[in-house]
């Protein structure tokens, strides 16, 4: 296993897969049964001041389901429960029995330096390894001023980052929310406040719906609803987006996460930019379990591509992406149609035509092209029922 061993600012890695501040670290046994397990670190549920009021509701989650598989995931769970005293006492258990082990404290309190500073102050005294400063949950903080509502405002975050940097005694990363117009803003903002890592992201917000048989909400509290973190493999696409945007514009160490259900998923964000990587709703759908699956498959995809560790993935996409302005516009491709794949349903054609640019005909014997009409849009390669239809130059 020593090739998925990393190095974070001076923190020792065993492997970059840690579970996110969620409910599956919201307790200490259940953070000990994944340290058993081989999960290489954990990031605590976040941690307030014992006096913060949080009531939660019931129910609390809803789900997208796509061919019975869930792919969006609605939470409006709120932050820990537990006492401060708590989580000193349960840092030191599990340090003292799990020593390789990484374990991030995730913080949140109002925007009063006091607060904040009180908390680092208590947990600078137990043995975690960093702190991750929860500027983005999506639901129930922002009301109160806090959570999303810090993190969409570079001024508020960067002031809370030095607040918490003028008495910290280990690492501090910054949580950053994917709600935002440019997400590198209030990372340059926090960067600048002494930040040493990103984190990103935090889920987005979102809306799973309403009951067309009932008229209800789908996630139903005595009628009513709200908006809530939506998370899953739905948001995989914009925690990619936002992991490559802070690569190409800062060099902090990157903790990503957002959709990750499998070890390509992580590969893909560590090839992005990431360091390491965090997981929660795939553990809270199938169990702390799915630690095995996720390091023999980036095992072995390293072992494929003739890699010694995943130092050698690190950042390797992100020269791939530019500006609209700066893609080659001198390169086309066309379909190539697979005459023996191809069943002559007609949906390439018809699509086509319907979406601009009537590049393809049909007769009873083929599907035809006129390179003259095609633009090379590749529309009709997705479309195609049977696959009979590549891209080509």
């Amino acid at each position: 296993m020593t090739a998925l061993k990393t190095s974070i600012l001076g923190i020792e890695f065993e492997n970059p897969f840690l579970l996110a501040s969620a409910p599956p670290t919201a307790a200490i046994e259940s953070i000990d049964k994944a340290f058993e397990m081989g999960w290489g670190g954990a990031v605590l549920k976040t941690i307030t001041p014992d006096d913060l009021e949080m009531i939660e509701t019931s129910p609390r989650y809803a789900v997208m389901k796509e061919k019975g598989k869930v792919i969006g995931f609605q939470n409006i769970e709120l932050l820990s429960h537990k006492t401060v005293q708590y989580w000193v006492d349960g840092i030191k258990y599990l340090k003292k029995k799990h020593r390789s082990k990484v374990i991030i404290a995730s913080i949140m309190a109002s925007v009063k330096r006091e607060e904040w500073q009180n908390l680092v102050k208590i947990l600078n005294d137990t043995p975690i390894d960093a702190y991750e400063l929860n500027f983005s949950c999506p639901h129930g903080m922002p009301e109160k001023g806090i959570g999303m509502a810090i993190g969409t405002s570079y001024e508020i975050s960067s002031e809370i980052t030095k607040w918490v940097k003028e008495v910290s005694n280990k690492p501090v990363f910054v949580k950053l929310t994917p709600n935002v117009t440019d997400i590198t803003q209030i990372a340059k903002a926090v960067e600048r406040s002494g930040a040493e890592g990103l984190a990103a992201i935090n889920t987005v917000q979102g809306f799973l719906g309403i009951n067309l048989d009932t008229l209800e909400p789908n996630l139903n509290i005595d009628g009513r609803t709200t908006y809530g973190g939506l998370s899953g493999a739905i948001v995989k696409p914009i925690g990619f987006r936002c992991v490559a945007q802070l690569r190409q514009n800062s060099n902090l160490p990157i903790l990503g996460m957002g959709g990750i259900s499998n070890w390509a998923d992580a590969t893909q964000y560590i090839l992005l930019g990431s360091d390491a990587v965090q997981i929660c709703t795939e553990v809270m759908l199938n169990g702390y379990g799915i630690i095995n699956g996720l390091k023999s498959g980036l095992l072995n995809y390293l072992e494929e591509k003739g890699m010694n560790d995943i130092s050698e993935l690190k950042n390797i996409a992100i020269s791939k992406i530019t500006t609209h302005e700066k893609l080659n516009k001198e390169y086309h491709i066309h379909p190539e149609i697979d005459k023996e794949k191809c069943v002559l349903c007609g949906k390439c054609v018809k699509i086509c035509f319907e979406s601009e640019h009537q590049a393809l005909s049909k007769d009873d014997c083929q599907v035809k092209l006129s390179k003259d009409n095609c633009v090379g849009c590749s529309l009709c390669s997705h479309v195609c029922p049977k696959e009979a239809i590549k891209m080509c130059i």
